[in-house]
């Protein structure tokens, strides 16, 4: 997934001008009946991943006839103001990606997204899909997309800084702050934040690592922004702050090149990470390793790990809609799930597809699958969008000014109280 997108616009609000601009220079694949020799267009927000699009294009015009080609974006709000206008207007996509939760919803009950809900049952039944993963691409009873990718969330961490200074991963949370104490003390800093688009990671880790059914419970409205859970998690992330755990948000420096030139020495971050590191020339196990959070609580009784999933969507009137249909039903199957996870390194919606090279990521994977972890939602998928647009500005300004953090939460709260107010909380 990329790193340097700007601040996530959501909803429709996007100007008649930069509407104008994008829609005069994005055409469709153009119609077709047939569903062989037909070349689709995949339009994007994950532009460093064209190189892998493009060779799984490669493998599907050998494999099923229909070739593919990327189209990726650079600028998040430019991006979803073309998707959503492409639901008006004849300028659509063959493909696309998005995001699971509160924005998947918000567009499959537009009625302009293709059901899928085929595809999962036949999916499920081989075996190329999970049962467990249904859940997120289910929106009032049906689903939408297929699996883009699966990742879990977790701390990439810089093994020659490690060994330097004699640590190994930990296993608590009293043993990572004892890592980030040692680390700071040496002059390294020890994590990783940003104050764009990924401004919600600490708050989400520290809150499912110590209240996740608070964590569960924001996402539906239940629970509030400004309870003494939420408030004891900004507390303990304004004190990491203030005692130099953090890098500067505001530094732009790809988080892979600080990792691999220890300006930081742990980045929390999705197993899709393995992307940017291996971009790197970095190797697993070697130059970097991967390991659970602990949680912050050790009385829960299993550890909370983040679960992010991305779908790869087709419209009802796309251009080729047959094509498209096809090309999804192939695309969660072995024949394409096995060399789009090795080419990114990184694990596969389909459980029979192993990840190679990485026994990290692959225990990470193996302990997932047999329900040794609290598996929940990426809050940048679990929060309602207006609520999600709220928090990033809001965790941004926060990073800044530590001491603000109950008017952030205020903030918050009043978009969540603004949302729920329409929406039925818990639905």
């Amino acid at each position: 997934m990329r790193r340097r997108m700007r601040k996530v616009a959501l909803g429709a609000a996007a100007s008649a001008t930069v509407l104008t601009t994008v829609l005069a220079g994005c055409g469709s694949s153009g119609s077709s009946s047939a569903t062989t020799n037909v070349t689709l267009k995949l339009y994007n927000d994950k532009g460093a991943w064209s190189p892998f699009f493009t060779q799984l294009g490669a493998v599907s015009k050998k494999d099923i006839g229909i070739g593919l080609t990327p189209v990726g974006y650079t600028d998040e709000p430019t991006y979803q103001a073309f998707i959503q206008a492409s639901f008006h207007t004849n300028k659509k996509p063959d493909l696309f990606t998005w995001s699971t939760g509160g924005q998947l919803a918000e567009i499959a009950r537009l009625h302009q997204v293709a059901n899928t809900s085929a595809i999962w049952q036949q999916g499920i039944a081989d075996g190329d899909l999970p049962k467990g993963l249904e859940q997120y691409y289910t929106v009032d009873g049906q689903q939408y997309c297929v699996p883009l990718n699966v990742a879990y969330w977790g701390m990439f961490y810089n093994k020659h800084v490690f060994a330097k200074y004699g640590l190994t991963p930990p296993t608590t949370w009293a043993q990572l702050m004892h890592i980030a104490q040692v680390l700071k003390s040496h002059g390294v800093t020890p994590f990783y934040e940003t104050d764009v688009l990924f401004s919600f990671v600490w708050f989400e880790q520290l809150l499912v690592g110590t209240a996740p059914d608070v964590y569960q419970e924001l996402s539906t409205g239940k629970a509030s922004y400004t309870s003494p859970a939420v408030v004891n998690v900004m507390k303990m992330w304004q004190g990491m702050i203030n005692a130099g755990y953090m890098s500067d948000p505001a530094d732009k420096t790809d988080p892979s090149v600080q990792l691999k030139d220890g300006q930081v020495a742990m980045v929390p971050d999705g197993s899709w990470f393995n992307t940017s590191m291996t971009q790197q020339n970095l190797k697993p196990g070697v130059d970097y390793g991967f390991f659970v959070i602990p949680n912050v609580n050790p009385a829960l009784p299993k550890t909370s790990v983040i679960l992010e999933s991305g779908p790869l969507c087709s419209l009802v009137h796309a251009p080729d809609p047959a094509a498209s249909m096809k090309y999804l039903r192939w695309w969660i199957t072995p024949a394409a799930q096995q060399p789009w996870s090795q080419s990114r390194g990184d694990a596969s919606a389909n459980p029979k597809v192993a990840v190679h090279g990485d026994t990290d990521l692959s225990t990470v994977m193996k302990n997932a699958g047999e329900g040794k972890y609290n598996l929940l939602l990426r809050y940048f998928e679990a929060a309602p969008p207006p609520v999600l647009a709220a928090a990033l500005d809001a965790f941004g300004a926060f990073m800044v000014h530590p001491n603000t953090y109950m008017t952030q939460l205020q903030t918050i709260q009043a978009a969540a109280q603004s949302y729920w107010s329409s929406h039925q909380a818990g639905s």
